[in-house]
């Protein structure tokens, strides 16, 4: 049959009539000037219109189109016109006769102007560029794509076709603007190789566009987040060009550009400040409520106490014009922003209640977590959305779902867990990765805690989960033998549960793997190592080695994160100089390209190991960077503005006291004295019985200090001084008071305590250690513990560290036993 239709059609192929020339008709239209004149041209031409031309009417009806604003567009008038039919049977009728070139552009513009995708043209159009996909060259075939891709087709057999295709083919493509649609339209069905294959062949084509080519740059990050991957070479030089045209950005690019760098974890200070600048201008000239809730999400995060202030009040007007989408944005920009405006909250909520049904579970749980964190209030939401929440569970069998769901409704109010919830639960276990079952046991530890808080008991069923899950968990941790796929698991696990029943599994499974530790995935596991504040040499060595050997394909950017557990954990690995060196070395070229922030956390990283390099360190002393730092502090949450501060504060001590020879002055007293000062002096219950048991041993409470500030500003739990026959000196017949800095904070100084001492008398410090101060799997002393010690040494004291494994030991477990072990540390004497 196939054969007879192929014969019939052969003379009707040949015979097809067409006018001699097309030009002419083709000049015409190019001269309409409006859409009604083209519908008017193919009115009069319909019975000569070649497919050719039909192609050129699609055309110009788009250009008219792209002319106008998003908010002016009216492609349901085009599509629903009388004539725009007539072009849609004669279109129909010539497809077969058309170049590729004009069927995929006629098939593209009848998807913009709304034409379903189960409409006969559509599938007419899509069919036969299927037959002919072998054909076509790259830059059809990237914008075939691109329709497959607006008809939610990125994982079908024909994009997998694609997909094959430029595998093929990759070596000859020369054209990024193709290769990068390609790309974006196929990341969701290709493998890590050919993903690999593609960001570097991405890296090579990048010299042959100029720094006009936003659009593309903007691509390669789209890849990049889809295939979940922060490459930092790409990721540099699209934001270069980026930030060469920030002026000229319109805010969806702005808005699309912040969004892609947030989920990638990828920060810009440049990028964000330039933006920020161009977003603050718009704010008076936007008063469309779904461009102002784009600006709202783009601006909010970064912006000072002014502009939040007229964000708020702006958007608060529109409120009532916002769908149940642009109020879902809103609410969580709101929570980034830290917002505390009450009214706002209200508002945006009382929006959300109006909508509940209609969200999806991930946007449920996304109100949950906003409502939480806002502070906000109201039992009759919490009630529906408890009950929405619920609804969804019992037909939900998704376990990604089926997690997030149970997450958002243990985070209600008075949670209680239900039969419904717990069945769920069992019944999608074997099926979950281990971040749903870390999920599912955050969950039931909450229902936990809040039955023991309130109901002074927990259920046998509550019990019986949770060892379910441990079963699972180290079910799924011992069917790992790739640590691709391991570390795509373990990248964001955090959380009581995870670290008590699967942490040491997890890193005996990491051992197993570490051959595969690469300059990919090192600074992955580094992070994850430090998260965990577990000291394991062997990953450590590990990841040190693979530096040395790799260190000229790991990008600069990623050296913080290697660093990390060496100077949280207070490692050196074997080649320590070695190590820290190259690191060090690789970072010079980049002191200033990375960001101020970056250069804190770095320096404070490096100065916990003992490690002063000198280049980085003038770089961040230096008054042009501060005032970077200072631009970019505004533009962080509060929390995260005052952890820079405190690191900042933190290395500035570290260097006066540890490298006096490099001159640089004390500048953090102001600071100091504002965050210090006002929490010295109260003691809690445990540290008023000790400072009891202290002042018995040393003679009385004159003969010891609780809760002592120093200078530079280390705060020590106790401290007394004992002569030099090692007798307790009581304070009220010495000058003790600490020495106070110079008053011009900008000259080198190292206080010494010593010179205010009696001679031969030496300052004792008492620094008690919570589990904080240690690794986790074995009493390590911590860097930032460490380096305390270090610094109260060099300020003249005799440090006394008292781990609480000891103090709470069972052979302290007497006030004898714990008097008698203070005599010790602190005489070398036992019982009296």
């Amino acid at each position: 049959m196939l054969c007879l239709r192929a014969i019939c059609l052969f003379p009707w192929r040949l015979f097809h009539f067409r006018p001699f020339s097309c030009e002419p008709l083709i000049s015409q239209m190019d001269k309409c000037t409006d859409e009604e004149q083209v519908f008017d041209f193919i009115e009069k031409n319909k019975a000569v219109l070649s497919e050719k031309q039909v192609g050129c009417a699609f055309n110009v009806l788009w250009q008219f189109q792209k002319q106008k604003t998003s908010l002016l567009k009216s492609v349901e008038c085009i599509r629903d016109h009388p004539q725009f039919l007539t072009l849609y049977n004669l279109t129909t009728s010539k497809v077969e006769f058309m170049n590729d070139d004009t069927l995929v552009n006629v098939l593209y513009v009848t998807q913009q102007f709304a034409v379903e995708a189960h409409d006969p043209l559509v599938e007419a159009l899509v069919t036969e560029a299927w037959r002919r996909l072998e054909r076509f060259d790259i830059h059809v075939l990237s914008k075939f794509s691109t329709c497959l891709a607006d008809q939610h087709l990125h994982v079908s057999p024909l994009m997998g076709k694609i997909a094959d295709i430029v595998n093929r083919k990759l070596e000859n493509i020369q054209d990024l603007r193709s290769l990068s649609v390609l790309m974006v339209s196929i990341s969701s069905l290709i493998s890590q190789r050919f993903q690999a294959q593609l960001v570097k062949k991405a890296e090579l084509l990048f010299d042959t566009i100029d720094s006009s080519q936003v659009n593309i740059a903007r691509r390669i990050v789209q890849f990049l987040r889809n295939i979940k991957y922060c490459y930092y070479p790409l990721l540099e030089r699209c934001n270069k060009i980026f930030l060469s045209h920030a002026n000229h950005l319109d805010l969806e690019s702005i808005s699309k550009i912040l969004s892609l760098y947030h989920f990638l974890q990828f920060h810009s200070f440049e990028f964000v400040l330039m933006t920020k600048n161009r977003l603050t201008e718009m704010i008076p000239l936007i008063d469309h409520p779904a461009s102002f809730v784009k600006l709202f999400i783009a601006l909010g995060p970064s912006a000072g106490p002014e502009e939040k202030k007229q964000l708020e009040s702006s958007i608060l007007l529109m409120s009532e014009e916002l769908t149940s989408q642009q109020a879902l944005s809103v609410m969580v920009a709101m929570e980034e922003m830290e917002s505390r405006n009450s009214r706002l909250i209200k508002k945006i909520a009382s929006i959300l209640h109006k909508h509940l049904y209609d969200y999806k579970p991930i946007e449920l749980l996304k109100i949950t977590q906003a409502l939480i964190f806002l502070h906000y209030r109201s039992k009759e939401l919490f009630v529906k959305l408890r009950e929405v929440l619920l609804s969804h569970l019992k037909i939900s069998v998704k376990s990604s779902e089926i997690s997030l769901l149970v997450y958002a409704i243990s985070m209600l109010p008075s949670p209680h867990l239900d039969e419904v919830v717990i069945s769920r639960i069992e019944a999608v276990l074997p099926q979950c990765d281990l971040n749903e079952l870390n999920s599912f046991a955050t969950s039931v530890l909450r229902w936990i805690q809040y039955d023991y808080m309130y109901l002074e008991s927990t259920t046998g069923k509550q019990l019986k989960l949770l060892q379910k899950l441990d079963h699972y968990g180290h079910q799924r941790l011992q069917k790992f033998n790739n640590l691709h796929l391991l570390w795509e698991e373990l990248k964001s696990l955090k959380g009581d549960w995870f670290v008590e029943s699967l942490l040491e599994e997890t890193i005996a499974t990491l051992q197993c793997l570490m051959d595969e530790i690469n300059y990919v995935n090192v600074a992955g596991i580094s992070s994850f190592i430090a998260r965990m504040n577990y000291l394991d040499t062997l990953i450590l060595d590990r990841i040190a080695s693979v530096v040395l050997q790799q260190i000229e394909k790991i990008h600069p950017f990623a050296v913080l994160a290697i660093i990390l557990p060496f100077s949280i954990l207070n490692y050196d690995p074997p080649q320590r100089d070695e190590f820290f060196g190259t690191c060090v070395q690789h970072l010079n070229s980049y002191l200033t390209v990375l960001d101020p922030l970056m250069l804190v956390f770095l320096g404070f990283s490096f100065a916990t190991l003992q490690y002063f390099p000198e280049d980085l360190l003038k770089t961040i002393f230096n008054i042009k960077f501060l005032d970077r730092l200072d631009s970019q502090l505004a533009l962080l949450c509060s929390s995260l503005n005052m952890r820079v501060q405190f690191r900042l504060m933190e290395l500035n001590r570290a260097v006066c006291l540890e490298c006096p020879e490099y001159q640089i002055p004390w500048f953090h007293d102001r600071f100091c004295q504002q965050h210090y000062n006002k929490d010295i002096g109260s003691m809690n219950g445990v540290q008023q019985h000790v400072y009891k048991m202290l002042a018995e041993v040393l003679g009385g409470i004159n003969c010891v200090k609780a809760s002592v500030l120093t200078p530079y500003y280390h705060t020590v739990d106790f401290e007394c001084i004992l002569d030099k026959r090692k007798k307790p000196l009581p304070y009220e017949n010495h000058n003790t008071t600490l020495g106070k800095l110079p008053a011009s904070h900008w000259e080198s100084n190292t206080p010494v305590v010593r010179s205010r001492l009696p001679p031969g008398a030496e300052r004792i410090a008492f620094d008690f250690l919570d589990l904080r101060a240690f690794c986790r799997n074995i009493p390590h002393l911590k860097g930032k513990s460490a380096m305390k010690k270090r610094h109260l040494e060099i300020l003249g004291y005799h440090v006394i560290q008292i781990p609480h494994f000891e103090w709470n030991s069972m052979a302290l477990s007497t006030k004898e036993a714990r008097m008698d072990y203070l005599r010790e540390r602190i005489f070398g004497e036992g019982k009296s």
